[in-house]
């Protein structure tokens, strides 16, 4: 099992949370990974990391499938001009691939936003470490999991 995947367990189980996570054979967008398990795309959680100009930290941003983030409306957010975060960083900070950045599990904490979309739905599906393994959770649990905070960024 992979270090990135065991992390998004522990996570979970530390937080009280029993998640079965399922492996996809094909998950390279969110419809992807929507149809994988048979939900709507606005179901699956899409971790969206940026580059803090000032901080230099990477900012994480959890949206509905079909969202895009507004760069405008997420700097405004974040209190900061953001830029493409890149592969180190991502690493570096949450330590995860990009496609299999997870809610949970980083290597150090993360400054996080929450698309209110998400909150819509009874489960919702997000990465598990990898760009091949989900869990689903329920949304209600993703601010106290992930300290992320309600607000409206997408375009």
């Amino acid at each position: 099992m992979s270090k990135s995947k065991t992390r998004v367990i522990r996570a979970l189980e530390a937080a009280g949370i029993e998640a079965e996570i399922v492996e996809l054979t094909e998950a390279k967008t969110a419809q992807m990974a929507a149809d994988g398990v048979g939900c709507e795309l606005d179901q699956i959680a899409k971790s969206i990391i940026f580059r803090g100009e000032e901080s230099g930290t990477a900012i994480l941003f959890l949206t509905a499938g079909g969202n895009r983030v507004d760069d405008l409306k997420a700097s405004a957010i974040a209190g900061e001009p953001l830029g493409k975060a890149d592969a180190a960083l991502i690493r570096a900070q949450t330590g995860f691939a990009i496609g299999g950045v997870a809610p949970v599990g980083h290597l150090t904490p993360i400054r996080a936003f929450l698309d209110p979309r998400l909150m819509e739905f009874d489960l919702i599906w997000a990465a598990a470490g990898t760009p091949h393994h989900v869990f689903a959770l329920d949304p209600a649990e993703l601010p106290r999991l992930t300290g992320a905070q309600t607000a409206d960024f997408t375009a």
